[in-house]
């Protein structure tokens, strides 16, 4: 048969073997043998694995045909590599029978076999070792002012590196002088609100659905009305906007939350003529843009108009909600006030992480982790798109092209909340979309948030889903 073993022991630890007359190839076999034995647990989170030198002495290939197999393998999250050049098993890869991924039970509730909470990050993935490099870089070179008090804005490495960063990718025109740091998208807004409300403002629009931990709240407490404006497969409507009567929109234009829906060009210019005709903001949360996987990249609005645009930004998303990160890019007019409302809530986030995160950004480690990122969140919505289409065809997906999450829209007769409770006693966490819409009214759907599940689980979930939905319909 042509296959080759190794005569080292190391390859065969791994259980590798190569067929030459099998027309795949060979890196193709090595991932497919690793995969395999991570999978079924043969290789344990945190094992380390041979050198690509030693396994391919011991299978007789190129070292470049192990690598790249490593390299892979390392893309979709079953591998980490080390400083020093070791490979490991990475520590969020469970075996099948474990089911979901590494566990966060804030985000959803305990006791789930598979949680489709949604707005997680696979924190397992975080950079460490890049990370690292900049804080040393930071410890040993900045000069010993920038360790005092400092105003609301941040440091100002952060804001050259953040506005370099901005206008390179997201199409922004932001200027170092206009960035204000705060500790995520939730203080960032409720910053903003604060400021609304000191100007005078009284009424809020919101996009219906949307989430309603943030904004919703934090608009009601400071005494605002709250108004919805509908989505459609588009983004918010227009229209109903123009007829809201707000003093400012809180929109999220390149993938709506939850719908996933993008807000067109014309949509988009019609927004910033309704802002500048009332003299409202605009408050554009980016939440989802470096996620994007079957569609060219959506600019930021913020680059359209930026005397009536706040762009909000966090890395919450995209390296660890822990780190507590987030920036505002604010009209000139309101600069001064956002900092000072800064100062008055916490007296300015940690300079340290500041300044590491600027040296990450310059370095270049930002983009390099999102790079490593895509694959893999595109890999696991792939893996629930297939078992969608397979068990549940009935159900319509919408907004897969970006994010790290899906909504599916339940077919008429199927009702969301009974779904949602018959899939919670099979012990799968899933939510609905009626808890996030403003008015109550509108078509059910259910959240899928994919970003922490391996493969595996994700079609246990949609399994125990599709069992939920037969007891339901049988009723």
């Amino acid at each position: 048969m042509g296959r080759s073993r190794t005569g080292s022991g190391l390859a065969e630890d791994l259980l590798i073997e190569l067929d030459r007359d099998a027309g795949v190839p060979l890196h193709r076999q090595i991932e497919t043998s690793i995969r395999a034995g991570i999978r079924a647990g043969r290789l344990r989170a945190g094992a380390s694995l041979p050198p690509s030198r030693t396994l391919a002495a011991g299978l007789g290939v190129s070292r470049g045909v192990v690598v790249e197999a490593y390299q892979q393998l390392v893309a979709e999250g079953y591998l980490a590599s080390r400083s020093g050049g070791y490979t490991q098993v990475a520590a969020s890869m469970p075996p099948v029978a474990a089911g979901a991924g590494p566990a966060t039970p804030a985000a959803h509730g305990p006791g789930f076999r598979v949680d489709f909470g949604y707005g997680r990050t696979d924190v397992s993935q975080f950079p460490r070792a890049a990370w690292l490099r900049s804080v040393r870089a930071v410890l040993t070179a900045t000069p010993n002012d920038r360790f005092a008090y400092l105003d609301g804005r941040g440091v100002p490495e952060l804001h050259t590196a953040l506005c370099d960063y901005l206008n390179r990718v997201r199409g922004t025109s932001a200027a170092p002088g206009h960035v204000v740091v705060c500790g995520g998208y939730g203080q960032g807004i409720a910053l903003l609100i604060q400021v609304l409300v000191q100007h005078g403002a009284r009424r809020i629009a919101l996009e219906d659905p949307s989430s309603n931990d943030d904004a919703l709240v934090l608009a009601r407490a400071a005494g605002l009305e709250v108004v919805g404006v509908p989505v459609g497969p588009d983004g918010v409507e227009v229209g109903a906007l123009h007829r809201a009567d707000a003093d400012a929109v809180v929109l999220t234009p390149s993938h709506q939350w939850p719908t996933g829906g993008v807000l067109s060009a014309p949509a988009r210019a019609e927004v910033i003529r309704w802002a500048k005709r009332r003299g409202a903001l605009v408050i554009e949360d980016d939440y989802d843009a470096e996620y994007r996987y079957d569609r060219s990249p959506v600019g930021a609005m913020q680059g359209l108009a930026p005397d009536h645009v706040v762009y909000c930004g966090t890395a919450s998303k995209t390296l660890a909600p822990g780190l507590r990160l987030g920036w505002l890019v604010v009209p000139a007019r309101l600069v001064g006030d956002v900092a000072a409302a800064k100062v008055l809530a916490d007296r300015g986030s940690p300079v340290i992480d500041q300044l590491t995160f600027a040296d990450f950004l310059a370095r270049g480690e930002f983009d390099r982790h999102l790079r490593r990122m895509r694959p893999v969140y595109r890999r696991r919505r792939d893996a629930l798109l297939d078992a969608l289409r397979t068990q549940l065809p009935e159900l319509r997906p919408a907004g897969i092209a970006a994010g790290q999450h899906v909504v599916a829209w339940l077919p008429p007769g199927l009702d969301e909340a009974e779904v949602v409770a018959a899939a919670a006693r099979r012990g799968l966490g899933i939510h609905g979309v009626g808890p996030y819409r403003i008015t109550g009214a509108g078509p059910g759907g259910l959240i899928f948030g994919y970003a922490i599940l391996s493969e595996a689980a994700i079609a246990e979930g949609v399994a125990l889903l599709a069992s939920a939905v037969r007891e339901v319909r049988g009723r």
